[in-house]
């Protein structure tokens, strides 16, 4: 192969799998090349990525060493995300009876949940976390691509416990500003003790629902690094948790006059860019 085209593969092979550390030997056994040539490929790549916003590679020496790729988006594309969701939920078609809004096609759009994982994921790569948890149904998708940049695992909190899930571990939550008390449960399995996650969610009004989630994880014993919602309600001001990532924020629905107060939040660019 020639290097531009060991350059191509080894791109393709370490942006399918984010965060996950390949050895030089693997790639030195794929191309049958030396390391020294290997080492230059990593440096074209290395640069590619650099001029490209797409992310970064890092490389690591020893015994267990290698190479993993280090996804990203850059600061432009984000923009563009963050002002292409403003103007979809803006449309007032998505304007349903009683204020309510229809967003579950943004929230299970390929595209747009996947830019938002990499946006979360640029926000807390270093937050240290072993899993990314969320609560079904909404937000699985957003926290599913997050997990995928990160390279974690998922763990889903159900509104009902499934008896394929084994034993699990139940808890009464209040939801939304109404204070309405819903349930999640847990596997026993899903989660070890002592370990970390990130709670990922598509909407927070109250806050309700990701402070259960916080709740069922101190009864796992597992320390939360982090919260990331795609959307927050403006009202109330005063939420069930008191730090929060969001993306958009969400003020009054006016059916009547057809008119959605809806805004990007302009400091979230600042935060994961600088």
């Amino acid at each position: 192969m020639k290097r531009t085209e060991r350059v191509g593969a080894m791109l393709q092979i370490l942006r399918e799998n984010p965060n996950k550390t390949f050895s030089l030997g693997y790639f030195c056994d794929m191309f049958d090349c030396a390391k020294s040539s290997l080492s230059e490929d990593v440096s074209a790549a290395k640069r590619a990525l650099e001029i490209s916003g797409y992310g970064r590679i890092e490389t690591s020496a020893g015994a267990k060493g290698g190479l993993k790729y280090i996804p990203s988006i850059s600061k432009k594309a984000a923009e563009n995300l963050l002002n292409d969701l403003e103007e979809m939920m803006g449309e007032k078609e998505r304007i349903l009876a009683n204020g309510f809004l229809y967003i579950s096609d943004i929230m299970f759009h390929p595209a747009i949940v996947k830019g938002v994982g990499q946006i979360f994921a640029k926000k807390f790569e270093n937050c240290g976390a072993d899993y990314v948890v969320t609560v079904e149904t909404k937000g699985i998708p957003a926290a599913l691509m997050t997990a995928e940049m990160l390279n974690l695992p998922l763990v889903v909190l159900r509104r009902e416990s499934k008896i394929s899930e084994g034993s699990t571990v139940s808890i009464n939550y209040f939801a939304g500003s109404a204070e309405r008390i819903q349930k999640m449960s847990l596997a026993k399995r899903a989660v070890k003790p002592r370990t970390k996650a990130l709670i990922i969610d598509d909407f927070m009004r109250a806050g309700g629902s990701v402070r259960g989630i916080s709740d069922m994880m101190r009864e796992f014993d597992v320390e939360v690094m982090g919260v990331g919602v795609m959307i927050a309600s403006k009202e109330p001001v005063k939420k069930k948790v008191s730090e929060y990532f969001p993306l958009m924020y969400l003020g009054t629905v006016d059916a009547d006059n057809q008119i959605i107060d809806v805004e990007q939040n302009v400091q979230a660019i600042e935060e994961v860019f600088g």
